[in-house]
């Protein structure tokens, strides 16, 4: 009777993975080029994903509220504009309603532009009051936002309504929508690399057709000659992960110094965020999988049509 020896198994495992890398190393040519393949391949989304996580970090960084900027007619006093900014906070959209005068915003551009001796040449102050209007909900609907900016337009005091964080919910939507795009460039590309796989290893299959007739003669299960063309998935995957990740790491450790060169430039503390300690793992993974399913699915395939006679 026959008893399961687990020592035993773990070794003949061994025996063939390392079996499997040796073939890949006596074909070096063969090999580098179907690695490289998979490499860039899990390169491009994973990259692009990075990239896309570093703008939506800076995004972040800004005010996530959408404020609502008034400008009041010339001609609005301070008592009547601070009439309308209390009235204002009484709405239950609105969580703060701050007001600014005419003086107040030309000492605040005079402190920004750094132009004070242009600004005394003035003979009047050109810049309005303002009331700063902070909603209670910071991701109003576009609709939403829409009614309440054609309010403020049909107050009598106000000359102009502009919405200061428009342009970066437009960035958000940007981000969501190349988000998907990279999901969907990812799959095609996962689908790529099983073809790869799955291409090498049924021309492995091929070339061995006479030795796997003779394993099939000798007893040999198909789980016995399938389990070297899995551990060829298992390395050329695996592999390929890792080249990934050293190409990603490459590439932005190169783009790094022009970076920050350009974010000292804007007096920003923004460093780029390379992922590398989640793509270590993520992508030997991902390709570990995607080359043992793509071998599995070219063994399952062809294994069977192979018959001794």
């Amino acid at each position: 009777m026959m008893t399961f020896n687990l020592q035993n198994y773990l070794l003949r495992h061994l025996q063939v993975m390392l079996f499997s890398l040796g073939r890949l190393w006596r074909q070096p040519v063969a090999s580098i080029m179907t690695i490289t393949v998979i490499g860039i391949a899990l390169s491009l989304p994973a990259g692009l994903y990075v990239l896309l996580q570093n703008v939506n970090s800076i995004s972040d960084q800004w005010d996530d509220a959408s404020q609502i900027t008034l400008f009041l007619q010339k001609n609005t006093s301070d008592t009547q504009a601070l009439q309308l900014s209390k009235e204002l906070q009484s709405w239950p959209e609105i969580s703060q309603s701050t007001y600014q005068s005419a003086t107040e915003s030309l000492a605040e551009f005079r402190e920004l532009s750094g132009l004070g001796t242009v600004l005394d040449s003035l003979q009047e102050n050109p810049l309005p009051a303002i009331i700063i209007i902070t909603p209670k909900d910071n991701n109003l609907t576009s609709d939403a936002i829409s009614g309440l900016l054609s309010r403020f337009n049909k107050l009598a005091q106000v000359e102009q309504v502009q919405l200061d964080m428009e342009w970066l919910q437009r960035l958000r939507s940007i981000s969501k929508m190349i988000e998907r795009g990279i999901t969907i460039l990812g799959i095609l590309l996962s689908l790529s690399v099983l073809l790869v796989i799955g291409n090498t290893i049924r021309l492995a299959i091929l070339n061995r057709q006479s030795e796997i007739r003779v394993m099939k003669l000798v007893g040999a299960t198909n789980a016995f000659i399938r389990r070297p063309f899995l551990y060829t998935g298992f390395w050329y995957g695996t592999l390929g992960g890792l080249l990934a990740w050293f190409t990603i790491l490459l590439t932005f450790s190169l783009l790094n110094g022009p970076i920050n060169e350009l974010a000292s430039l804007y007096e920003s503390q923004f460093s780029l965020q390379w992922l590398s300690g989640q793509l270590f793992i993520s992508l030997p993974l991902t390709g570990l999988a995607l080359g043992m399913l793509g071998a599995w699915l070219a063994v399952g395939r062809h294994l069977d049509a192979i018959e001794p006679s």
